[in-house]
């Protein structure tokens, strides 16, 4: 049980971050699809540097220059979104589906070629970070404690009290709903739509270095985040875009990827005999279900996916 806990709290932790990126980038009024592509990326700039900052370096340096390599990495990356989509009024959907595209091939491509720089020999995606991981973990009376699960209370927090709490936050709200309204008091609805993508980079950065820690001690970068960027939409919405129900959802997603990870020890503990592919569809097939029960209420942000005409009222 101890196990389940601790994979729940931190496959949690990834659809809460991520979530909450989507979040505020609808609450702009820019639907991001391209989380899973960002969350990759994301992946890609915290591996790096923990492949190549120094092991001497103390944990709490090797832990803040992973998350800063994450974050950089997911806001370059949602910067395309954001010229795209608020630039220059491409439709949104077909972006975020480029985007998880060229994601997962360009960090496959740039992997192999840093791989094949310093050995010739070497043509694979993978990046090996076994003594970096050990400074993200604590063990805490045989629980694995990883130092993003508190990231991401602590981004939960700051993402209800920017939400909600804020000038910013209502301002960003607004512009969701009725950016016309919004711009006639004087916000700047472009720019406010920037910074909402821009944080669902920042999010998703952050989702994607978590998932990766979350498994072995290397990543393997063709394989992408086997769909987390969508469970993270399906988070959202089931989460109604407000951060507190986000958070619950996360929980109820996370427990059920869990169990795809120690579904032997659970199978053999109560004799269930399921086999392992069952546990493996369990995310996806409890995201198909509730979201076919619970979408017919859910109450998106009026002008999400709607490029902004400032001429229009």
């Amino acid at each position: 049980m101890t196990l389940l806990l601790q994979y729940t709290l931190i496959f949690s932790s990834v659809l809460l971050l991520v979530a909450l990126g989507g979040c505020f980038a609808e609450h702009s009024g820019v639907i991001n699809l391209g989380l899973e592509g960002i969350m990759v990326i994301g992946a890609l700039g915290g591996a790096l540097v923990m492949r190549y900052m120094p092991l001497s370096v103390a944990p709490i340096v090797m832990v803040l220059g992973t998350i800063i390599g994450a974050v950089a990495f997911g806001v370059i990356y949602a910067s395309l979104l954001g010229v795209a989509c608020i630039n220059f009024w491409a439709d949104q959907t077909i972006v975020g589906t480029a985007l998880n595209m060229l994601g997962t091939a360009a960090a496959t491509v740039f992997v192999k070629a840093i791989n094949t720089a310093a050995n010739p020999n070497d043509v694979s995606s993978v990046i090996q970070y076994i003594e970096p991981k050990k400074r993200f973990l604590v063990n805490i009376a045989g629980f694995e404690f990883n130092w993003f699960m508190l990231v991401a209370v602590i981004a939960l927090i700051v993402a209800y009290v920017v939400l909600y709490k804020t000038k910013f936050g209502l301002r960003l709200m607004a512009c969701g709903e009725h950016p016309q309204a919004a711009d006639s008091v004087g916000i700047n609805v472009h720019k406010m739509r920037w910074a909402g993508v821009l944080i669902s980079g920042v999010y998703g950065g952050l989702g994607g270095i978590t998932y990766i820690l979350a498994g072995v001690s290397e990543w393997k970068f063709e394989n992408g985040v086997a769909g987390f960027g969508f469970l993270a939409l399906a988070v959202m919405i089931f989460g109604q875009w407000k951060p507190t129900r986000i958070a619950l959802a996360a929980l109820l997603f996370g427990l059920f990827r869990a169990l795809s990870n120690v579904y032997m020890g659970f199978d053999f503990l109560y004799n269930l005999n399921i086999p392992s592919t069952v546990y493996n569809m369990m995310p996806y097939i409890v995201s198909l279900v509730v979201l076919a029960f619970t979408s017919k209420n859910s109450r998106a942000p009026k002008a999400e996916g709607i490029p902004y005409d400032k001429g229009q009222r």
